[in-house]
């Protein structure tokens, strides 16, 4: 299938993609546009922020400025008022956070209460805890792992796009980001669903700390670079960005003992897609990835406008596109019929 058949069928099939960027053992295979977009236009990758925040802590780690992933959430916090009656929240740790594992005392993710007030780090932490305690059940939150923000900024000194953009976005290549913050519910709104391209920027709080759950705007050119640092154990032009034990870690599957999500594993803010593979992906709502598979040196970025009825995306990746190797050079992608996924993306609403 030429280049020409296969935008037709991304344009038919998969009508919200905005961009592609495809890469094989490092060399750059496929890379295109649709939707009026340009290359270096954003989109809102929505959930897929949280990996690139695992990253910010793996780095935080890797500098000694986070001392382990275990160090209790409220060594943070020194000055935090405790509510009264709560007792849970003094063990929950960043691990807990990383791995979805942390108890709420809500179900569902309190938009309205942690976005309208004046701190979101406290508000996220109001709602921390509970009566059943530490449970290491699955319980994926959105809005309240603004605490990660809270807690990067408590141990760098740094605004979240600050530290992004030093230790992360500029050895990457990336253009250095700029916060957003949305002075209505409706900027919010619109922010969260607009189809049309947007800056190089993060939406942040009110103290202009990036939301780690959402919020960072990135091009498929980007999120491909992501993929590949992962890729390369945190290698990126021949530099340790961040360490390999920490790639290592990040990746490693975690069983989640949910029905909803159809038997992927988590790592840190990563989903694991197969296991046996190690292959893994960051995952945003409207078909948003950055799909790394280690064993055939495969990187695919799609960046997509707001269209919360794709639950697809990673299985098209993975049962349409195949990257494969010609007399040493990475020619074209092929599509092939229809395969049975051992994995099946289950479409987060919230994210």
């Amino acid at each position: 299938m030429n280049g020409e058949e296969l935008y037709t069928l991304i344009k038919e099939k998969q009508p919200n993609i905005c961009q592609v960027a495809a890469y094989k053992a490092g060399e750059k295979v496929y890379s295109e546009c649709w939707n009026d977009y340009q290359a270096n236009d954003c989109v809102h990758i929505m959930s897929a922020t949280k990996s690139i925040v695992a990253l910010l802590i793996g780095i935080a780690l890797d500098r000694g400025e986070i001392k382990r992933v275990d160090d209790k959430i409220l060594d943070y916090f020194p000055e935090y008022q405790i509510k009264r009656g709560e007792k849970t929240i003094h063990n929950v740790t960043i691990r807990h956070l990383l791995t979805m594992c942390a108890p709420y005392k809500c179900k569902g993710d309190p938009w309205s209460k942690v976005c309208s007030s004046d701190n979101w780090t406290y508000a996220s932490l109001d709602f921390l805890g509970g009566r059943k305690g530490l449970t290491d059940e699955f319980n994926y939150q959105t809005v309240c792992l603004h605490i990660l923000s809270g807690i990067l900024y408590r141990a760098t000194n740094r605004k979240t796009v600050d530290y992004a953009n030093t230790y992360l976005f500029e050895p990457l290549g990336i253009p250095p980001h700029t916060n957003y913050y949305a002075e209505t519910a409706e900027e919010h709104k619109q922010f969260t669903i607009g189809k049309t391209p947007k800056e190089n920027i993060w939406f942040c709080d009110p103290d202009d700390l990036g939301t780690p759950g959402y919020g960072l705007c990135m091009s498929a050119e980007d999120m491909a670079k992501i993929g590949l640092l992962c890729l390369n154990k945190g290698v990126y032009n021949g530099k340790q960005i961040v360490s390999a034990d920490w790639i290592a870690e990040m990746t490693r599957p975690r069983t989640v003992e949910s029905e909803h999500f159809r038997g992927m594993d988590y790592g840190y803010l990563w989903w694991i897609i197969d296991r046996e593979k190690n292959i893994y992906a960051a995952i945003g709502n409207s078909g948003n990835v950055i799909y790394v598979n280690p064993e055939e040196e495969i990187v695919v970025a799609v960046a997509s406008y707001f269209k919360p009825t794709v639950f697809d995306r990673v299985d098209f990746i993975r049962g349409h596109i195949k990257i494969f190797s010609h007399a040493a050079k990475m020619k074209v992608w092929v599509f092939g019929k229809s395969e049975i996924m051992k994995m099946q993306y289950f479409h987060l609403k919230k994210s």
